[in-house]
């Protein structure tokens, strides 16, 4: 199987399936440039130095007695941060003629309903999924962006229909890097604009936590969306591999 890496930059998203690489996706993707591609995503990088006094005990130690001593340095641990607080804003607001207004809302988090994901990969056309495993794969995520359609109709105020309408995920070693799953979008509302603002500000969100290596698989059809999106094909050489059992 060829495969193509790619690094990130932004149209409206194709449906991709990431679920299985071997079957739907042969393009592996990271995104390089990051940094200039959301100059708005801020990274804060702090650095701490050794007392001297630390190395001169080492030195001193070997000199006076010839042999090592083991020293403890000063603890330089920062007091743990808090991580940004998960995102919810409307996207999109538009009111229908007979006055029903509907907003597409991104949320960076929050739970979703294990029976809404599979009702949306049946519409996209994706593969059936264990149910148990779909949950496992949510909880497990370290970040889930998604798309809900929620319409208001006039004079129904706390009747709203709220409906999941897109999904991506990434998993992460919550350090370094992240990879980006299982973005999708419903049929019903492909084409208007829906797929870039998605992974853009997945992407963003896990610039705020200090994750700036991103990859993901996609299918050869979207490579230009991503393209688009700041994503490169085999940067510096490198090429995904893959590893299947043999039954």
């Amino acid at each position: 199987m060829r495969t193509l890496t790619l690094v990130a930059s932004y149209p409206l998203c194709p449906i991709v399936s990431f679920e299985l690489c071997r079957q739907a996706s042969n393009k592996l993707f990271f995104p390089c440039n990051i940094s200039e591609k959301l100059a708005k995503a801020s990274r804060v990088h702090k650095t701490y130095q050794l007392k001297a006094g630390f190395w001169e005990s080492i030195k001193s130690g070997i000199l006076n007695n010839n042999t090592t001593q083991v020293v403890e340095p000063p603890s330089t641990l920062p007091e743990e941060e808090e991580e940004p607080l998960p995102q919810e804003f409307v996207l999109i607001e538009k009111t229908e003629p007979d006055g029903t207004v509907e907003e597409i809302i991104f949320s960076s988090g929050g739970d979703i309903d294990v029976y809404d994901l599979q009702a949306l990969c049946d519409k996209v056309g994706w593969p059936r999924r264990p149910l148990s495993k779909l949950a496992a794969a949510l909880k497990n995520s370290y970040m889930v962006a998604t798309l809900h359609s929620v319409r208001k109709s006039p004079g129904s105020e706390g009747n709203d229909q709220k409906k999941l309408i897109g999904m991506a995920r990434a998993t992460s070693d919550h350090a370094f890097n992240a990879t980006i799953w299982d973005v999708l979008v419903d049929p019903g509302y492909q084409g208007q604009g829906l797929g870039k603002p998605l992974v853009e500000k997945l992407i963003r969100a896990l610039l705020q936590r200090d994750i700036g290596n991103i990859s993901l698989f996609a299918d050869s059809q979207v490579v230009e969306f991503y393209q688009n999106l700041g994503f490169e094909t085999d940067p510096e050489g490198i090429k995904g591999m893959f590893w299947y059992p043999k039954y």
